[in-house]
């Protein structure tokens, strides 16, 4: 049956794009959460049956249709509007968190006032753990850590709670990324804004991971690349984010020397899209830059320092 608690503290967003497969199941597994909460369903224009299963599912979540497909990004982006809960929680449509899983992220936060966001513990079907939450590389990537840690730097935007003040606050999601990073870029922009991010081992998610974008094709890597740089001459000290772009661009253009790779990301031409797709986002990426600095309590040198190259086993 439909939540009927009046004030819930968070809506759950579940984001699906031909779901049909896997979207039936997490709804299950919200159904059986011990904590009351909303459900939110935005739909990217899915033309495989989802509709209806949505509909016909006994929990009856509320679905918002998207008339085309904006992405991941896209679809939190229109749903962070649409909230009157205090709280959000991000959900891949192919996850299935476990009864306690939201209970365990509204109480870290409760404990942990100055955090704005709360990462769980995402494990993939074989019992490996794909996210403990997410570091900062030395060079500026998201990755994640793969063994519970008490730091992270970001959340893994896969299964995640948020303060809906905080994420307004500082700007939202990116609708524009699509897909991939904008988790990363909202903890970088939430820690500029002087919150925290913390984990929450004990809010563990079965994550089927890539049904809807499969990792190492070349629109995966695409996004990933094109987002990253995207995310850096945003929210990264200058020098770091220049660095990271002349290195992509230089490497890029000795790549036809060297053969055909292997790996998709080392291709000439999706390399060459994605110079090209933030070349033509630049002068909106830096009015953004710009707002992010106006709104930030902390310089982006201090998290560069404090966060980059950070791994599981401490600090470099």
């Amino acid at each position: 049956m439909r939540d009927v608690t009046p004030n819930p503290a968070t809506t759950v967003v579940v984001v699906t794009w031909r779901g049909a497969g896997h979207v039936t199941a997490c709804l299950d597994a919200l159904a059986a959460q011990t904590r009351p909460h909303r459900t939110l369903v935005v739909d990217n224009a899915s033309d495989d049956g989802t509709a209806a299963l949505l509909a016909a599912h006994p929990s009856k979540p509320r679905v918002l249709r998207l008339p085309r497909n904006t992405g991941y990004a896209g679809a939190l982006a229109v749903a962070v509007k649409q909230l009157e809960t205090p709280l959000m929680a991000w959900l891949n449509d192919d996850a299935e968190p476990e009864p306690g899983w939201l209970e365990t992220l509204e109480d870290t936060l409760e404990k942990s006032p100055l955090a704005a966001a709360a990462t769980a513990l995402l494990v993939l079907p074989g019992g490996t753990v794909q996210s403990a939450g997410v570091r900062l590389t030395a060079d500026g990537h998201g990755a994640d850590l793969t063994e519970p840690t008490g730091e992270v730097f970001g959340f893994c935007g896969g299964a995640a709670l948020l303060r809906v003040d905080a994420l307004r606050a500082v700007g939202g999601v990116p609708a524009g990324f699509f897909c991939y990073y904008e988790d990363t870029d909202t903890a970088w922009r939430l820690r500029l804004a002087g919150w925290d991010v913390v984990a929450a081992p004990g809010a563990r998610v079965r994550h089927a991971h890539g049904v809807s974008s499969k990792p190492g094709s070349v629109p995966f890597h695409r996004w990933n690349e094109r987002n990253r740089l995207l995310m850096l001459l945003r929210c990264a000290p200058r020098g770091v984010a220049l660095n990271q772009v002349a290195r992509f661009a230089v490497l890029t253009a000795v790549l036809p020397l060297r053969g055909r790779p292997a790996a998709a990301n080392f291709r000439f031409g999706l390399r060459c899209r994605v110079l090209a797709e933030v070349g033509a986002r630049l002068p909106a990426t830096l009015l953004a830059r710009r707002r992010i600095g106006r709104r930030a309590a902390l310089g982006r040198g201090a998290v560069w320092e404090a966060w980059a190259g950070v791994c599981q086993s401490g600090r470099k």
